[in-house]
């Protein structure tokens, strides 16, 4: 790359390519981009990303990212205390935060049990979540890891080990989203509509 560039372009280029889902042409077109833009705009853009890196750090309760330790989530006394919602990552707890119906605390994995990508148990967030079981007025797990291979062997797992606290563990329904049609939705989509069927 450097040999069609000027150094401090192809740096940038390859910094961009650091990026998931940015690939040569996508970074080239950013760091053209970012070369049309006034000083000040690329100072303040540079200026964030440095922010971000050092004024942010991990809950040290639930694990989401926070700039105040305990995350504002957790400082909450009115959120209800005998729930716990488990996700993968800090952007699900935003996903689940914009549904405005959720009103329990979270507990962030900070990813999902990968053989394949050397991902054990131990590796992420598992052995505080049952720390937090043990201390807190806890009645419900409710498991809202990905509807993947990863996501499901995550949440059996997590479901297994929370079994002998007397906890009730539920998983989050997965299914047909809304607007989609039928004739359109894979069969394991379908499969999971059923199971999570309910009288109406």
């Amino acid at each position: 790359m450097s040999m069609y560039y000027p150094e401090p372009v192809s740096k940038l280029i390859e910094g961009f390519m650091k990026l998931p889902g940015i690939g040569p042409k996508t970074a080239s077109r950013l760091a053209f981009h970012v070369l049309t833009m006034k000083e000040d705009d690329v100072l303040d853009l540079a200026k964030a990303l440095v922010n971000a890196k050092r004024q942010l750090s991990y809950c040290s309760v639930c694990h989401n990212i926070t700039d105040v330790d305990p995350c504002h989530i957790c400082r909450d006394k009115r959120r209800d205390a005998s729930m716990i919602c488990v996700v993968q990552e800090p952007k699900d707890v935003v996903a689940m935060e914009k549904m405005r119906e959720y009103e329990g605390y979270y507990h962030v994995l900070q990813g999902a049990i990968s053989p394949m990508d050397g991902i054990g148990p131990e590796d992420i967030r598992i052995p505080d979540l049952l720390k937090r079981l043990s201390d807190e007025q806890v009645k419900e797990v409710i498991l809202a890891t990905n509807p993947n291979i990863e996501g499901e062997a995550t949440a059996m797992y997590i479901s297994r080990l929370i079994k002998p606290f007397g906890v009730r563990v539920t998983r989050i329904a997965h299914g047909l989203p809304v607007g989609g049609d039928l004739e359109y939705a894979d069969e394991v989509t379908l499969s999971k509509a059923l199971e999570g069927r309910r009288e109406v």
